[in-house]
């Protein structure tokens, strides 16, 4: 009897190692495939009604919706003037295909590391002027 149960934790113990070296060889190719693609972006960051934008000099993505960006957001919460405030960010992502059909971004980038946030609001391109409409 003691044999039959030191075979079976043994057999256990080997078909659990197995497993864990299966999964990490996974994690190390996705992760491997990741740092190849990621680059840094420099931009302005908006994060208005629930949607996330970074915006460059050359591109504009939708932001993913995930913890790291969810923490980028609230950071630059905390800086912002009123609910329209860019903020420069320097973020390393990846871009893909959108493939949510309720996002209208051809393209969106999954943040993966926020490696700058300004400390104050980007500079307005175009300042708008509310004039009172007379009749």
């Amino acid at each position: 009897m003691k044999k039959i149960i030191l075979m079976l934790m043994l057999s256990a113990a080997v078909f659990s190692c197995k497993n864990s070296e299966e999964k990490n060889t996974e994690n190390e190719e996705i992760t491997v495939e990741n740092v190849e693609k990621m680059q840094a972006y420099k931009g302005d960051f908006i994060s208005s009604d629930g949607a996330m934008v970074l915006m460059g000099s050359n591109f504009i993505y939708g932001v993913k919706r995930d913890m790291l960006s969810e923490g980028l957001s609230k950071q630059v919460a905390a800086i912002k003037v009123n609910d329209y405030d860019m903020i420069g960010v320097i973020v390393k992502g990846i871009v893909s295909k959108n493939t949510d059909k309720e996002s209208e971004w051809e393209e969106i980038i999954t943040i993966k590391e926020i490696m700058r946030v300004a400390d104050k609001p980007s500079e307005v391109d175009i300042k708008l002027n509310e004039t009172e409409k007379k009749n």
